[in-house]
């Protein structure tokens, strides 16, 4: 086990500088630059840039050089000074960007992660051990529903709906009167009023998708020869059912972390768009818009890392839960 864990955290570097790099030559993969989107606006407004300051903007922004120089200045100074640089668009070090929307980032995905796992697991078991209830129809048109309609439309008909019947618009995660006050009972509880309906959207694809794979798992081990002579001894069918097949069912449950731990840092970046949550996505989105090379550069780096140990951890966590997966480390 020590060995295998000393093998992937000496394999976690170089991947993560290979998909910076990867990530980082394709923001600049589109024509142009910064610069170009800046000259299209003022051309648009009947304005006019000089070639002689331009090229000095060039200088400044360091646009002159290659893409491998760019990239080698960015990531040096990362790794040595802890500068992710300073966006183009907002004229503000990616780090204070980043530091300004990561709190509600976080606060947001996690409440989403633990609401959608403890759904999706009452939902999943509850299904595969009551097959062709009624309560299981339901649950698997639901599924089915969250799967096929888009986290996005989902949001815009969960605004439409909450005008339309309350006469209240969703913009943000605070109401006006509380934008920038100080926190209170108050504060807290125009927060939760709000939280509910992105939280909602956000979980509702995850919720559906590991439903529908928790139920098939569940019900593929309710049938194998170990669950029939659990029963033989005499276990009741709920010990049997949360002890057993439960288990071995959880692993692609645990194998999503992976994923789930960045989701929680950059969201859904059309979801948050639709429902003005000030979070990672909308920046990220404007950064690709207007090649803020540096400060999407920030975002997907941070996203990846984040990724590479969300693996890590479900790997460790797959082979605590599962046995058969811990023989595999041995060597």
């Amino acid at each position: 086990m020590g060995g295998y864990l000393v093998r992937r955290l000496l394999a976690m570097l170089p991947t993560v500088v290979l998909i910076s790099l990867v990530s980082f030559l394709i923001i600049q993969l589109p024509p142009g630059d910064y610069l170009t989107t800046v000259v299209a606006k003022l051309q648009a407004q009947g304005q006019t840039l000089p070639p002689e300051q331009l090229v000095a903007l060039r200088q400044q922004y360091a646009l002159d050089a290659s893409p491998l120089e760019q990239y080698w200045r960015w990531i040096t100074n990362i790794v040595l000074h802890g500068d992710f640089g300073t966006s183009f668009e907002y004229n503000k070090p990616v780090s204070t960007l980043l530091g300004e929307r990561l709190p509600l980032t976080l606060a947001l995905g996690l409440v989403t992660w633990i609401v959608g796992w403890s759904v999706a697991l009452a939902a999943g078991i509850y299904s595969a051990a009551r097959r062709y209830s009624k309560l299981d129809y339901v649950i698997t048109t639901l599924s089915f529903l969250g799967l096929a309609i888009p986290g996005f439309l989902i949001a815009l008909t969960a605004v439409y709906l909450q005008f339309k019947l309350f006469g209240r618009t969703v913009s943000g995660i605070f109401s006006p009167e509380f934008e920038g006050a100080a926190w209170n009972l108050g504060k807290l509880l125009d927060l939760v009023s709000h939280l509910w309906l992105p939280v909602l959207v956000l979980a509702s694809g995850g919720i559906a998708g590991t439903v529908r794979v928790l139920r098939a798992n569940l019900l593929d081990e309710l049938h194998k020869p170990y669950v029939t002579a659990a029963r033989a001894r005499g276990l009741t069918e709920r010990r049997l059912l949360l002890r057993y097949p439960t288990r071995v069912a959880l692993n692609p449950f645990i194998a999503t972390i992976g994923w789930t731990i960045p989701a929680l840092f950059d969201g859904e970046v059309l979801v948050a768009t639709v429902l003005g949550l000030e979070t990672t996505g909308p920046l990220l989105l404007n950064a690709l818009k207007s090649q803020d090379m540096y400060l999407a550069g920030g975002i997907i780096l941070i996203a990846c890392i984040l990724t590479v140990i969300g693996t890590l951890l479900s790997d460790l966590l797959l082979a605590v839960v599962d046995p058969r997966v811990r023989v595999g480390y041995v060597g």
